[in-house]
Order: structure tokens, then sequence, then C-alpha cells
């Protein structure tokens, strides 16, 4: 069985808490595996958010095949979870399942450019999720019995997620999945993450290749394609 040896505990703690969010709103939920040298990339897909969400682990070696070769496989985000040892800083990669159709396929890896305008500080960007989720939770608590049905819920739902952030194309949906997996961490409840400057200074960039727009953190990356261009993920076949 292949062992990826990751760079530290920390590294380990943060891929389990990024696989625990994903699985709270999949139980089922697949991740797919790219490690290539001392890096590797997870890419997950909360269904409530309809982005792609990457987590990048920094590995201590690269992975037991040898320093040469790739890893690109599609398993089970829950038997990945499973396996990690943090106290050794190891995860054992579980055996490939037939992953969903946006495993098959991710969004450019070249050619990203910081977009004008930019996005606000990451503290304003936690304060317009909160706004958003408290205007939802108002208005679909004024509904009356016969009117909270999940058609109603859902279009309340896709009118205040759908607006996007500031002048920017970036609906506040990739905002919130950010925020709902931990990519959007106040640095008070949590210190930089490792290998990084991390503090405040850390920057949330915007960046855009072609239609896609990705929502760049310190902790992990959100990106979608932006509406009007095809619609869905429209992913790009890897």
């Amino acid at each position: 069985m292949t062992v990826l040896h990751l760079a530290d505990g920390r590294e380990a703690a943060d891929l389990v808490a990024f696989l625990s969010r994903l699985l709270h709103y999949d139980r089922g939920a697949a991740v797919r595996l790219q490690a290539s040298g001392t890096a590797l990339a997870v890419f997950g897909r909360p269904p409530s958010f309809e982005v792609l969400a990457v987590r990048a682990v920094r590995l201590a070696k690269p992975y037991e095949d040898g320093p040469e070769a790739t890893l690109d496989v599609t398993v089970s985000a829950g038997e990945l979870l499973e396996s990690v040892d943090e106290a050794a800083a190891t995860a054992a990669v579980p055996g490939a399942v037939t992953g969903p159709p946006w495993a098959g396929v991710l969004p450019p890896r070249k050619g990203w450019q910081a977009a004008e305008p930019g996005l606000p500080a990451p503290e304003a960007l936690r304060a317009l999720v909160a706004a958003a989720v408290a205007e939802f939770k108002t208005r679909t608590g004024e509904l009356a019995p016969q009117s909270r049905t999940r058609t109603e819920l859902d279009r309340i739902g896709r009118e205040i997620w759908s607006r996007t952030v500031a002048r920017t194309d970036l609906p506040v949906r990739a905002v919130h999945a950010a925020q709902s997996l931990g990519f959007l961490r106040a640095p008070a409840a949590a210190g930089p993450p490792a290998g990084t400057a991390g503090g405040s200074g850390e920057p949330v960039l915007l960046l855009v290749s072609g239609p896609w727009l990705r929502l760049r953190t310190p902790y992990g990356s959100i990106a979608l394609r932006r509406a009007g261009t095809g619609g869905g993920l429209g992913l790009s076949v890897r």
C-alpha cells in the first residue's frame, strides 16, 4: 500500500480537518489525489456549494513509488481520513474508486492571474457570509408553514448565494464554501498554516484563468467557472 509521509503533524491535522469537513456535507465523498515530488493536492467537491475545493499538503519526502513518479488517483474521503496517523504524520492511500464525474476533470493548473478588482479583506468576507446566513434564516423563518417548501427554500438560497462579491464575478457561495471548509479561518482562531508566513498579513486572492475563477487563501482554494461560460463546473479534462 502506498504511504504518504506528510511534512509534520500539523499538515496531518489540517488534512484531517479538511476531509472531515467534506464528509460533513457528503458522507460518501470522494477526493482526487495528485502527488508529485513533495507536494500533494487534494481535490473535493462539497455538493452544497457547487465548487471545487483544493487543499495543498506538504510531504516530507516523495511518496514511496519514487521521486520521479507521480500519484493521481480518486479515493474514498472517509477511507483516507481513517488512514491518517497524525502522530506519525503519515497517510495510507486507499484503493481507487470509481469517482463522480467531477473527479475525472480539473481546473487549469497554470495561467492564473490576479483579477481586477480584487477581493475585500478576509474579515470583510467573513462578515459577508455571516450576513448572508442571517438573511437566509430571517427570510425562511418568515415563511408561512404552507410556503415553507424545499422549492421555496432553494429559491431563496440561490438568490442569496448567487450574488457577487463587491465588483467581482465571484459568487458569495464560493466565499461561503471557503469559510465552511476552514479556508477563511481568522488568525486569532488558528496560527498560520504550516509552511507559510501566516498571520493577518496573508492575502486572500481572486485569480482568473480563462472562464475560471479561483479564491486562494493560505489554507486552500475554491475554484469554479464563471456564470455564463457554459454552466456547471465545466471542467477541462485531465
